[in-house]
C-alpha cells in the first residue's frame, strides 16, 4: 500500500493529523486536474487552480465517515468536487443577482459564434444527472474519463469493470449526452 492509501485510511477513523500529511502528497496532482478543468472554462473565468484545489479538498476531508478504496477512489471524488464547484459557479453567475441577464459584447465574430462554457457546463451537468437516472455506471464513468482525466482502461479499472464494457458504456454516454445538450440548446 502507497503512502497516499495509508493516509487516506487513518482519515477514516477520523485522524485529523492524516490530512494534513496528505495534502502536501497530493497537491501536485490536484493542481494539475485542476488546471485541466479550468482550461476549459470561458476567458474571464477568476477562479484560480490554486483556489480550486484548496475549496475541493476542504470539502473532501470536512466530510464525515468517508471511505476511500483507493488512491483512484480518492482523486475520482476529488474531481467530482471540482465539477461541482464549478458547476456551482456556473449557476451562480446565470442568476440575475450577479449578473445572468447581461450580455456580453465580444470582440471578434469568432468569440460569438462560440457557446459560453459556463452555461455548456451546466447543461451538461443537467444531461449528467439525467444519465445517472438512466444508467449511474455510464455517468460515473463520463465523471472519471471526462472530469478526472482518466483514460478508458483507468476508468474501467476504477469502476471494476472490463475495458470492452466501459468502451460501450463510453459510446452509450456520449451519444445521450450530446442528444441531451442539442435539446437543451434548442
Amino acid at each position: 500500500m502507497n503512502e497516499v492509501t495509508q493516509i487516506l485510511s487513518a482519515i477514516e477513523p477520523g485522524d485529523t493529523r492524516a490530512a494534513d500529511h496528505l495534502f502536501p502528497l497530493v497537491y501536485d496532482a490536484l493542481r494539475r486536474l485542476a488546471a485541466q478543468k479550468l482550461a476549459h472554462e470561458a476567458p474571464g473565468q477568476t477562479l484560480q487552480a490554486t483556489a480550486l484545489v484548496h475549496e475541493a479538498y476542504l470539502r473532501l476531508v470536512e466530510v464525515k465517515a468517508q471511505q476511500w478504496n483507493s488512491r483512484g477512489h480518492f482523486f475520482a471524488a476529488a474531481a467530482e468536487s471540482m465539477r461541482r464547484i464549478l458547476v456551482d459557479r456556473a449557476r451562480k453567475k446565470r442568476s440575475v443577482k450577479h449578473g445572468g441577464a447581461q450580455v456580453r459584447q465580444a470582440l471578434d465574430e469568432a468569440s460569438v459564434m462560440a457557446p459560453e462554457v459556463g452555461e455548456d457546463l451546466v447543461a451538461l451537468d443537467e444531461a449528467l444527472e439525467l444519465l445517472a437516472k438512466q444508467d449511474a455506471e455510464a455517468a460515473e464513468l463520463v465523471k472519471l474519463r471526462f472530469f478526472a482525466g482518466l483514460t478508458s482502461a483507468q476508468a474501467a479499472a476504477a469502476l471494476g469493470i472490463s475495458p470492452r464494457t466501459a468502451d460501450r458504456a463510453w459510446v452509450y454516454a456520449r451519444v445521450f449526452l450530446l442528444a441531451e445538450l442539442k435539446k437543451s440548446r434548442e
